[in-house]
């Protein structure tokens, strides 16, 4: 999600639909809880996500298969979103107990969000007055936008890329899909054709890469032939599908000169305490895999030398 480009009243209304409990609440501390309440009270209790995903579970529903819209248990929600359901079993509890910890559930659901609605609000909070600092300028970030982009391709220069990347695990969402982009012999070109030829060969891959990108991710050129792509809340298989798009359209690029070709590899963050700068060296090993297979693929060479036997 590009958060520079959401009104901070929007951001609140929309983005509590990217956390998952993990990023809401301390799941250790929320277990002893439930523990406390089983050992007092004799009710199993489960905690799941919004979409059935089982995070908690006490003292039984080992058999139980969450049916979150027609047995959503009680819903617990965040800035007028379900983020979870607790579910209870009360069975084993007297029945003129029965009400008092109907009673105590409620309050139960009902403290699980007002603490999921403080954590979220602290955290885009503070992101948001992070963003504000860089915009008058009282942290030391390039904001205007021949400042922050690379002048030949219109991505993310390096400095700024490397802030997005802060910024982005600053916020605690994953997975987040880490791409490293090679442009493969670039070094052939600028060796036969020039710095002309070399430098629209650059261009062109960044005009791919863009073109085949949603607008939520974030592109930066972070060395003359090296492009590194952050998907943040990667579906399965996204990255390998934007990788796949984007290499093809290489190959069916046409030009009586270029033959743009990238290698490309995908890892992923998928712990919110990771960090993203983490990952580039074994995006960048990825990488050099798929670049070892293209470069030995038949036919390859021929491609690359066809400007000059033209």
């Amino acid at each position: 999600m590009d958060y520079k480009a959401i009104p901070f009243e929007k951001r609140i209304k929309e983005n509590i639909r990217n956390y998952a409990l993990d990023n809401l609440y301390a799941l250790d501390v929320l277990t002893d809880y439930c523990r406390a309440l089983y050992a007092v009270t004799n009710v199993a209790v489960l905690i799941t996500e919004r979409h059935g995903e089982k995070i908690v579970s006490v003292g039984g529903f080992a058999g139980f298969t969450p049916d979150v819209v027609g047995n959503p248990g009680r819903k617990v929600r965040v800035y007028g979103r379900t983020i979870a359901h607790l579910y209870a079993d009360t069975k084993k509890v007297p029945e003129d107990k029965r009400q008092d910890v109907e009673q105590l559930l409620d309050g139960f659901a009902n403290m699980l969000s007002q603490w999921g609605e403080a954590a979220y609000l602290h955290r885009e909070s503070s992101i948001y007055m992070d963003e504000l600092e860089e915009k008058v300028g009282v942290q030391h970030v390039q904001t205007a936008k021949g400042e922050k982009e690379d002048a030949l391709t219109g991505v993310f220069h390096k400095h700024y890329f490397e802030e997005r990347m802060q910024v982005i695990d600053r916020s605690e969402i994953a997975p987040v899909a880490v791409v490293n982009v090679n442009i493969n012999d670039w070094k052939y070109v600028n060796d036969n054709y020039g710095d002309e030829e070399s430098d629209r060969l650059i261009k062109t891959i960044a005009d791919i890469l863009k073109e085949k990108a949603k607008p939520d991710y974030v592109i930066g050129r972070i060395d003359g032939d090296v492009f590194i792509v952050l998907i943040p809340l990667a579906d399965d298989g996204e990255a390998e599908d934007y990788c796949r798009e984007v290499q093809e359209t290489c190959v069916n690029y046409e030009d009586a000169i270029l033959a743009p070709s990238v290698a490309c590899g995908v890892v992923y963050k998928t712990n919110v305490e990771e960090v993203l700068a983490d990952k580039l060296a074994d995006a960048e090993y990825e990488m050099f895999n798929n670049k070892f297979e293209i470069k030995n693929a038949p036919g390859y060479r021929e491609r690359l030398e066809h400007g000059q036997r033209s």
